[in-house]
């Protein structure tokens, strides 16, 4: 029983964080995204949708594997072991997949914001 109100408390709070990740950074990482991409809106949302997508689909997918992992507690003091384990470690990955996207976005944003910058002074 106590493992099943567990993986239940597990499931809800990681869920719950990787939203609320995913939406604190994609409303905020907007701007950033304009400034990669020389100012190009639409390319910055599309961008931000694709990120978003590709964070909950990696995160999600840990949550899940990571079900399995973890001696199943038995009392309450080891349900909160076994919560603060897995939590923290979707904690971490959460933070990894963030700096690991801002760097990609940020070492491809100033190739793309070249690029534009390149044709805007051929095409004037």
């Amino acid at each position: 029983m106590m493992e099943t109100v567990a993986l239940g408390l597990y499931l809800a709070i990681s869920i719950a964080l990787t939203v609320w990740v995913a939406h604190i950074l994609s409303a905020n990482g907007i701007v950033f995204l304009k400034e990669c991409f020389g100012h190009d809106d639409t390319l910055a949302r599309s961008t931000n949708h694709l990120l978003v997508v590709g964070f909950y689909l990696v995160n999600l997918g840990w949550i899940l594997l990571t079900l399995r992992f973890g001696r199943p507690p038995e009392t309450v003091a080891d349900t909160i072991r076994f919560l603060s384990s897995k939590i923290g470690i979707v904690v971490v990955v959460l933070g990894a997949m963030h700096f690991f996207n801002m760097n990609a976005i940020a070492k491809f944003g100033r190739k793309v914001g070249e690029w534009l910058r390149e044709d805007q002074v051929r095409s004037a």
